[in-house]
Parts: structure tokens; sequence; C-alpha cells
């Protein structure tokens, strides 16, 4: 049978405090790296500096929209819930990123453009084995790697260049290059002049030159060559035989999905030749044509999620399609059994796996050699989509606390000058009831703790002043709930009741009022953190936090205390729960009423 209302079993409710407390715990000593050490921000422990310059393939300078929206973006991929602490600022043409900690390469990949597609691999990959020196031995024109020949002299068979695209050379674009043979013959129409041709040898050997524009320019030139996708298989092995992976890659993030490319992964051990995403507009080329072209780009992504690979160790990233991304995949796959499909991320090939048979329902997997961080760090710029720049990233520098850790002390001295303010006053007002309140507050700061901890591994959260300022004015709000309970219930006890049946009564009258009061300051929170940027988001999260661990600790803990300690005879004494003053109110007006009806008698 339930308790009439407002009665409860306080054992019930603090058990189940107990349970909450324990499972948290739990969480915090044996999940992630099991230490109870709440993550700090930038202006307590100091970060990692991380400057990005922006790559225009043209050279120009990039527009005002283009740089604000990459810094949303990339605001978006490091501080989704705006609780991380970090910092995102547009510098002239430059964007500063500064994040907490010490982890220069998470930094670093902040910055990635994550240009993701899906391409078709040609021929068979290749190890990366840098070639010797260039040696002078002649070779036979269609044949030999470009990588080991220098230019030929004057004259030479080899360095005719033909005018008709010819199967079986090495490299396309090489045939193109710039010799010293006589002029062609005074029949032809002079043209008009053109620019510099490009050195494909050099682009083979990781040469480029020192502008950006210029190197990318070199780089679409020689390792995006169209007749790339008619090679037979011997001359694609060439190819990849003359070519180097670079160790910087000007073309990084500016491929051109409509063309072929030559490109390496991502740990520069392996070299593919791969199909465009896109048939090229001028491509006679149906529709459902999916032979060759995928068509699928990370605009076709819906969502993306890490996790730990079901056919092995390591980390993979699970990846959901868009309903016509997902059609796409099938057909793809269709027409590609038994063949290798490359996932490429900003040029770079993250994994090649064979298409063993068509995959249907829109959602697929990459895999590599991922750490638990790159396949989280990737899953983040996938799930919130490429920018509209490429950047190049500085070397990260350490950043000291711009506040410091004498900050942090001087922010835990008020709250612990704060929480003595209150401690004293409940005391004297209230007695052992104010023992109660101590208790609940330390029975929250446990909880709030172990909270903090807890995001801090899951969603990134940061402890910042503002965030200690949060908390601080959310033992008010704490403190405040108890008083609307305890001033409740001293109403009850001057109307006459005793100690132990106003405890229901106030419960129930209370607890409006405490819902009203905290729904309001959740909702002050919950405005003032969508409209807040920066470190305001903090103080707004962990008042709002605050707000709702106090509802847990004034049900779960202090009414059931209050509801124990007035069913004990020695404890509910008036004298000592500081209730003595509304008891003998009430006393005197049970006394009252039975005068005032004898001298209504006797008139």
């Amino acid at each position: 049978m339930a308790p009439p209302a407002g009665q409860i079993r306080p054992a019930k409710y603090l058990g189940a405090f107990v349970l909450i407390v324990v499972a948290l715990y739990s969480l915090v000593f044996f999940t992630g790296d099991g230490k109870a050490t709440p993550k700090l921000g930038i202006d307590l422990q100091g970060g990692t500096r991380v400057t990005l310059t922006a790559r225009a393939p043209d050279g120009q300078t990039p527009t005002d929209q283009a740089l604000n929206q990459a810094r949303e973006l990339i605001e978006t991929r490091v501080n989704g819930l705006g609780v991380s602490g970090a910092e995102v600022v547009r510098d002239g043409t430059n964007l500063v990123i500064t994040v907490p900690g010490t982890d220069s390469e998470g930094a670093k990949r902040l910055g990635q453009t994550a240009k993701l597609n899906f391409r078709k691999v040609i021929g068979s990959p290749q190890p990366n084995a840098p070639e010797p020196a260039p040696t002078t031995a002649p070779t036979t024109s269609g044949s030999a790697a470009p990588t080991t020949t220098t230019a030929p002299p004057a004259g030479s068979e080899t360095a005719s260049a033909p005018t008709t695209t010819a199967q079986g050379r090495p490299a396309p674009a090489l045939e193109q290059q710039p010799t010293d043979t006589a002029t062609p013959p005074a029949t032809t129409t002079p043209s008009a002049p053109t620019e510099p041709q490009v050195d494909c040898r050099k682009v083979f050997n990781g040469e480029y030159s020192a502008k950006t524009e210029d190197a990318i320019k070199e780089s679409r030139t020689c390792r995006q060559d169209p007749a790339l996708t008619t090679l037979d298989a011997q001359t694609v092995s060439q190819a990849l035989a003359a070519f180097t992976c670079p160790k910087k890659d000007p073309l990084l993030g500016n491929d051109d999905p409509a063309l072929p490319l030559l490109t390496c992964d991502q740990k520069n051990e392996f070299k593919y030749v791969l199909a465009p995403v896109f048939p090229a507009k001028d491509a006679q080329v149906k529709d459902d044509d999916f032979s060759l072209y995928s068509r699928l780009t990370g605009e076709d992504v819906a969502n993306a999620i890490s996790g730990t690979d079901p056919q092995g160790a390591g980390f993979v990233v699970d990846l959901t399609f868009k309903g016509e991304g997902g059609e796409k995949w099938g057909k793809f796959t269709s027409a590609n059994v038994s063949q290798q499909v490359a996932v490429v991320l900003d040029t770079q090939v993250v994994s090649a796996p064979n298409i063993n048979e068509p995959i249907l329902g829109g959602n697929t997997q990459i895999s590599g050699q991922f750490s638990q961080k790159d396949a989280e760090g990737l899953a983040n710029v996938l799930k919130y989509g490429s920018l509209p720049l490429s950047f190049e990233a500085s070397e990260a520098e350490t950043v000291s606390a711009t506040l410091g850790l004498a900050s942090l002390k001087a922010g835990l001295i008020a709250g612990g000058i704060g929480l003595a303010l209150v401690f004293v006053y409940c005391l004297f007002y209230y007695r052992l009831l104010g023992v109660l309140t101590i208790l609940s507050l330390a029975l929250s700061g446990v909880v709030v703790y172990a909270v903090l901890v807890l995001l801090g591994r899951w969603i990134g959260f940061t402890l910042d002043l503002a965030g200690i300022a949060g908390f601080i004015v959310a033992i008010g709000i704490t403190a405040d709930s108890f008083v609307v309970f305890f001033e409740r219930l001293k109403d009850e006890m001057r109307e006459g009741r005793s100690f132990r049946s106003a405890t229901p009564r106030a419960w129930v009258r209370s607890r409006r009022t405490i819902l009203s009061a905290d729904a309001v300051s959740f909702l002050a929170s919950a405005i003032l953190y969508v409209i807040a940027v920066g470190q305001v988001k903090g103080f707004a999260f962990t008042l709002g936090m605050s707000t709702v661990l106090d509802l847990v600790v004034v049900f779960l803990v202090t009414h059931p205390l209050v509801a124990m300690v007035s069913k004990s005879k020695s404890l509910s004494n008036p004298k000592l729960s500081g209730l003595g003053g509304a008891a003998a109110a009430g006393a005197g007006s049970r006394t009252a009423v039975p005068a005032g009806k004898t001298a209504a008698k006797e008139v």
C-alpha cells in the first residue's frame, strides 16, 4: 500500500542516491584513463596553439565568407557543445586555434579540410620505395620510369613529343616536357604564347615550386592527367614506380574530383592511381554508369561514428549515407565486385578495401590502422563537413595559462568562503536542519565532481574560471531550495502541527516552489548557453548542470533526511532542531482556540 501524500520511505530514496554515486564513481575509476581528475581550461592549465594559413590554389586572397565559414566549422569540430574551452580566432587570412592541453597533433588535425571522396583503384598499389638519385642511363620512350632519366640531348629520338596520346607511356604529362628539339615545320600555324611547361620529372621526385599556387598547379598537371584512366596495367605500374610520395604534399585537399589522381596513403607507405569521382562535364557517360565513377563524396555522408573493429583489433569509423548516397554506393559496389575502392581524405588514401559483394543499405565502414583518438578525430571531421579552404598548419607552440593556478586557487578560496558563510548561517538559524543542509551540499559536491570528470572524457568539457563561477552561484540556488523547504516546515508548525506531521505537508507545498525556481534558473542558463560565446557558454553550462543536480540532492537526500529526523524522538527536539520558535507559536495557537470558544459561550 502506497504511503499518504508527502509520506515517504527515506531508506528507499537514500539507497537510490547511494546507487547513483556508486555508478558515477565506477565510471570514473573503471573507464577511460581511470583518473579522477577533471580537465582544466586554457586559462588554468595552458594549452597548444596552431596557426592555420589558407592555401588558395589560384593564388588569390581567400574571401571573408570562406574564412568565416572555415572558422565556424573548425570551432564546431573542436567545440561542438561549446564547453571544451577551445578558441578559434581569425587573424587576417589566418586562423589561430588554441586548445587545452598538449595535444599538438590533435590541434593540427582540426585544420584538416576533410574532403572525403570514394575513388576506384586503377591497377595495383605499389610500396613507396624512394628512387635513388637520377642517372643518365638511356631509356626507351613509353617504357621507362621518368624518375631514372635526365633530359635527353637535343635532337635525340626519345625527346620527340608525339601529337597524339600514346598508350603505354609512364605518365602522359611527361610527353609535354620542354626540350631542345628543333622547331616545328614552318607550315604549322603559330600558336599563342603559352605558360611555361611543368617538369613532371621533378614533380614525380617530390620537387615543387616554392609558391603554393604554383606547386598546386604542378601537382594537378602531372598527377591528375586525364589520360591516367586510359593507361594499360603495365604503364600504370611504371607510372607508380616512377612516382615518389612527397613528404609535404602541396595537393593536399586541393585535388579535382573530376580528374584521376596519383597519390599515396596517409603514412606514405603505398602509391595509388585512382579513378575520378565524377565524369568530366563534357564526357559522354551515362548517368547510371558506375563502372569507373563512384560519384560519392563526403556530402553524401549523413553521420560518422567511431568504434572498435568487430573483426579484429583496432578502431574503425562507421558511415551512414544519406538516401541518395546509399543508392550510389550500392550501384558502385555492384558494378565493381572484386575491385578495390579507395577512401580518400584530403587527397590521401585512408583505406582501400576490396569489394567482395554489393553493399546495399546505405552504410559502410572505413578501416585502417587507427588509434582510438584517430578514429574519433576522423569521425568528428566527417560528421561536421569539409572546409571551404585548405590550410597549412604551423608548428604547434605551447601557451602558458592565461590566468594560472593562482587564479584557480583564488576562485577556490572564494568558493570556500561562500560555503563557509552559508554553513555558519545555516547552523546559527537552523541548527540541526543546518547540519542537514551542510551534509546535502557536501553530497551534491561529490556528485558534481564525478559528473565533471565524466563530461571531460565524454564531451571534452573543460573546467575554467567561468565554470567555477557557475558552481559558486549554484551553491546559492541549492541552499535556496533548502530554505524554501525549511521555512514551509516552520509555517506548518506555527499552525499547530508537530514536527512529524508538518514534514510531509511542508514537502508537498514547498516542492512546487522548488521545481518552479529551479525551472526558471535552468531556463535562464539554457538561453544564456544558446546566445553566448566563448567562456560564457561554460558558465551557463555549469550553472544549468548544477541546477539539475540540485533537484537530485533535494529529492533524494534532503527530504529523506528531514523525514528521518522528524520520526526520531531525540533528534526532533525543538531546541535541537532549530524549530523551537515555530513549535512554541504552534502550541500558543492550539491553546488560543479553546479559550475563544469559552468566551463566546459566556456572552
